[in-house]
């Protein structure tokens, strides 16, 4: 028997390692939960873990596929400033951080030289606000008295629609979306996207933010838009690179900028509309 035809039983059809991966989800989502359902401001320090990680896979991935280097010192240090001065000072306190690190970022990569300047300047904060700014607005999102709730009806939304557009892919999936970018991905497959996002975005904006059902049927199908628009852009960028994924921390998933793809754009598009939506 060959070795790809014994690594066969544990690959899916959409091309995951699916029992890694759900064993992978299970652990991180019970992480989450703990954290909101004891002292839900700890969810702030997973979101500070989780852009640590995902900054430096980042940096790595960008030097590997094309040697471009990250002034990774200013950006992670920077990131952490972005997310914790959320909690205190909010939207300034994150701004504020991000401007100061594409500042430092500047400065930094003098002692590089000529050569490059541009391109790791570029880079480097390309990264402060890919990773670190987009994910602090989801630790916004946890400040309101009803933040758990907004947290929760993020994470869930997003969950939704990469379980619907997985389960429509795999039975359904006959037309590629855009096969020079993400071959696996269908127009199938977005639909059970949006059926599962648009279900849960009225279930959980009707249920536990009080909101209107077609505000959460709203908010349901942008989340799909912009879930699914933050996958295929890691996917250009890995494929511009050459890498096949961020990491290897993950079993199943590949590194945690790899399931973080998703979640970055929509954290700032799920602020942006429940703040509209339901006011604190």
């Amino acid at each position: 028997m060959t070795e790809s035809a014994q690594a066969a039983p544990s690959a899916s059809r959409a091309g995951r390692n699916l029992p890694a991966a759900i064993a992978v989800g299970v652990v991180l989502g019970a992480a989450i939960l703990v954290s909101l359902l004891t002292v839900r401001h700890a969810f702030i320090g997973i979101v500070a873990a989780a852009v640590a990680v995902a900054t430096y896979e980042l940096a790595g991935a960008l030097d590997r596929g094309a040697g471009i280097r990250v002034a990774l010192p200013p950006v992670l240090v920077g990131g952490q400033a972005m997310i914790w001065l959320a909690w205190p000072f909010g939207r300034d306190g994150v701004l504020a951080a991000f401007v100061v690190t594409a500042l430092v970022c500047l400065v930094w990569r003098f002692r590089g030289g000529i050569d490059g300047y541009l391109r790791d300047v570029t880079a480097s904060v390309f990264t402060a606000a890919y990773v670190p700014l987009f994910a602090a607005f989801a630790g916004m999102l946890v400040l309101p008295d009803d933040g758990v709730a907004r947290v929760l009806c993020f994470m869930i939304l997003v969950i939704s629609s990469d379980t619907g557009g997985y389960i429509a892919g795999v039975l359904f999936g006959r037309h590629p979306m855009s096969p020079t970018i993400s071959p696996k991905k269908s127009w199938e497959g977005f639909a059970g996207s949006v059926l599962a996002g648009v279900i849960a975005g009225v279930l959980m904006l009707t249920l536990m933010l009080d909101g209107q059902w077609w505000h959460g049927a709203l908010i349901g199908v942008v989340l799909v838009v912009t879930a699914t628009v933050g996958d295929l852009a890691e996917s250009l960028i890995k494929r511009d690179l050459g890498v096949k994924d961020m990491g290897t921390l993950l079993p199943g998933h590949g590194g945690l900028m790899d399931r973080m793809d998703s979640l970055l754009p929509s954290a700032v598009v799920s602020w942006l509309l429940l703040s509209l939506f339901v006011p604190v």
